[in-house]
């Protein structure tokens, strides 16, 4: 198919802005001809598409075919993606399940080789992936880098296994991403100079320029829970060659509103320079990964977007490979059949099981301190309400129950307590907690907590929301992570139980993607696996009572 479009030509590349013709042929950018400003153009800017550095397809919910066709309606034309949950779920299986899917549809999809699975040796997960098995995994054309190096402690102390996977990505010359939040100085450059090259954990400006100074590149992240965009965004100025955009985790109905494509309007809003905002959102990923993505340069892939102006990045076309996939808000890629992949298997509970009796004379116990729009959490002790022998929840001090239940065998149930999710009644419950994707659930008493946890395990995977005589679920039957449903029709069904979990007194944001991220032992400081209470300052297991 040849054709040509005419336009303002927003010029990365000669850091112009001009009338242009563009010759398009057989996918291909075929030339780029600067025209007269009286040549009839197409409405609005030509500028390249939008490229996420860093995100986990499973936490949209969704799978990697109905997240595309999301994704486009706001530019984005490719991905970094991180299939480090289904791999904590079904292993290798889980990797291929997710390629295979994206290929169905005309997105770039660039996928890496999960290096930490399961993340640490303190929870139960689905799967593991050795050396020898990332190894494999490197070696497949379709896998471009190395996922987030999450264990850190292993890299700096030059654990075997660790790096002999960094080693084989090195050997294949692919990039190794990181995952070093709060790490500085001596560590950090010791972390660096074993070939991590990235990092999208960095939530102070200091802490990333200690990183930048060593040379690991700042991937800024705006996602549905963990928001760093304004305490970074001001390096852009200085580092536009070291900085990239993404959203790490998405929820359904977040990218139904949006997706790089706001960060760079709010890039916009902040002073900074057109062509510096380009080379993040559409440029540094690809050359830094070594994308399949077009920049909109002659010989290219025919990959670009046409935006209505360059201050709020509202998109008109989406193009790949020289194909629309999106116009006007409304997505052209269509659905396509998919199979159910998962691993699943533990008996319901009941409310009896999730007793915290009194087996000590001390009763200030550790509490998990949430904190909106973070990953992080604090580690806080508080005196917990006694009845009966019993430590019960103090909904007027906002002390709750939270609890996760092994998936993959019927187990012991970890119990503790947690501050900040502001539940007045009822109770939540997820299979989407990282990193082992065990069931998560927070309420205000356990026959809420056992009902919401229950209405999970009946659909092999899902987010639940309970609220006295009422219920809802979102079911997630793919890894128990994702839905093979129509994008939009999920988005919207998300909407819906946010809303309900907000009803039913949770005061943040987004309170589903928080309780995914209470089980995950990586991030400081209190965090809950199946196993047990975990610290991650000193990366150990604790005892609740």
């Amino acid at each position: 198919m040849n054709y040509s479009i005419k336009g303002k030509l927003v010029d990365y590349w000669k850091k112009s802005i001009h009338s242009a013709e563009i010759k398009i042929s057989n996918g291909i950018i075929a030339s780029i001809n600067e025209i007269g400003e009286n040549d009839s153009l197409e409405a609005g800017y030509i500028m390249p598409g939008f490229v996420d550095a860093h995100i986990h397809i499973e936490s949209s919910m969704l799978i990697p075919s109905e997240f595309a066709r999301l994704a486009v309606i706001h530019g984005t034309i490719a991905t970094v993606s991180d299939p480090h949950e289904i791999a904590n779920v079904c292993g290798i299986e889980g990797v291929k399940y997710m390629i295979e899917n994206g290929k169905k549809v005309p997105f770039k999809f660039h996928f890496g080789a999960p290096s930490c699975v399961p993340a640490t040796t303190f929870e139960t997960a689905g799967a593991e992936l050795n050396s020898s098995q990332v190894e494999e995994l490197l070696n497949m054309e379709d896998i471009f880098y190395l996922s987030e190096m999450m264990n850190f402690p292993g890299v700096l102390n030059s654990d075997p296994e660790v790096l002999k996977k960094i080693d084989a990505a090195k050997k294949l010359n692919k990039p190794v991403d990181g995952h070093a939040p709060g790490l500085r100085g001596e560590l950090a450059k010791k972390y660096i100079a074993a070939g991590l090259s990235t990092d999208h954990e960095c939530f102070t400006e200091e802490e990333a320029l200690d990183k930048l100074k060593f040379g690991m590149k700042i991937i800024i992240r705006e996602g549905s829970a963990a928001k760093n965009f304004d305490a970074l965004i001001g390096l852009l100025n200085d580092y536009h060659d070291m900085i990239m955009f993404c959203s790490d985790d998405k929820h359904p109905d977040s990218l139904v509103e949006s997706h790089i494509n706001a960060l760079c309007a709010r890039a916009v809003d902040n002073g900074i320079d057109i062509y510096k905002i380009i080379q993040a959102a559409c440029i540094n990923p690809v050359l830094h990964y070594k994308l399949k993505s077009g920049m909109l340069r002659v010989g290219d892939a025919a990959d670009f977007i046409i935006v209505d102006d360059l201050k709020n990045f509202k998109v008109r076309k989406t193009f790949i490979d020289g194909n629309i996939v999106a116009e006007n808000g409304k997505t052209k890629i269509e659905r396509v059949s998919s199979t159910v992949i998962n691993k699943f298997s533990c008996n319901e509970i009941v409310a009896n099981s999730l007793k915290i009796n009194i087996r000590t004379d001390n009763i200030d116990l550790p509490v998990i301190e949430a904190l909106d729009g973070q990953l992080i959490t604090n580690k806080l002790t508080a005196n917990i309400k006694i009845e009966n022998g019993e430590f019960l929840t103090d909904v007027t001090n906002d002390i709750l129950k939270i609890v996760v239940v092994n998936r993959y065998n019927t187990k012991p149930i970890a119990k503790a307590f947690i501050k900040n999710f502001g539940l007045k009644k009822g109770a939540l419950a997820s299979s989407v907690a990282h990193d082992s994707h065990n069931i998560v659930a927070v309420g205000v008493d356990d026959e809420s907590i056992s009902r919401a946890v229950n209405l999970v395990i009946h659909k092999k995977g899902g987010v639940s929301c309970v609220m006295e005589k009422d219920e809802m679920i979102v079911a997630l039957p793919v890894g128990g992570l994702m839905s093979s449903e129509d994008g939009f029709v999920v988005a919207e069904s998300y909407t819906a139980i946010d809303k309900m979990a907000k009803s039913a007194g949770s005061n943040l944001s987004a309170p589903f993607m928080t309780l995914s991220f209470m089980a995950l032992l990586v991030i400081p400081h209190l965090k809950l696996s199946d196993k047990g209470l975990f610290d991650g300052d000193t990366f150990k297991l604790l005892s609740v009572v």
